[in-house]
């Protein structure tokens, strides 16, 4: 689809996607996530260890690695919802995570769910329904080794002239 080309070629803009953090998201913004990148198959964010993104414990604060998660997951959901008719909702409606190491470094999220994104998007769209999707995304280091996996349940409702 043309509007979800438009929409990833303006999240892949630094400028434009961080001040969308800046103004839609600023605890991520200041926290330091960052979208490194997306296409309609995968996502990447970062989110880097320092003083507003650590806990008592000398790692990364789960909240903010939770924040880069939901980014990594978010944004393929919200490329496929581009110029939907009717348009559709996204909404979180679960989250799990194993924390398998400390994050003392930048950790990278890595979401290749993007195609399950859009299969759930256009079930919503053709039934009416409700759909939810559960998207995986790991955190790992610079040397790979994973620190966190989230998985994050989405739902998606195609909007009726009530829901509105």
């Amino acid at each position: 689809m043309e509007a979800t080309k438009r929409f990833l070629a303006k999240a892949n803009n630094p400028w434009v996607f961080n001040l969308f953090l800046l103004i839609r998201l600023p605890a991520a913004y200041i926290s330091g996530v960052r979208l490194r990148s997306v296409t309609e198959q995968e996502a990447v964010a970062t989110v880097p260890y320092r003083w507003l993104s650590q806990n008592p414990f000398r790692s990364i604060y789960f909240a903010c690695q939770a924040m880069a998660a939901e980014l990594s997951t978010g944004i393929l959901a919200m490329a496929h919802l581009q110029g939907r008719q009717p348009a559709v909702s996204m909404l979180v409606v679960g989250l799990e995570a194993d924390f398998h190491k400390k994050g003392v470094s930048t950790v990278r999220f890595t979401c290749r769910d993007g195609e399950a994104m859009r299969s759930a998007v256009e079930r919503a769209v053709a039934t009416g329904e409700p759909q939810t999707l559960t998207a995986t995304t790991v955190g790992e280091d610079a040397d790979g080794r994973a620190i966190s996996t989230f998985r994050i349940t989405w739902s998606f409702k195609a909007r009726t002239t009530a829901s509105r």
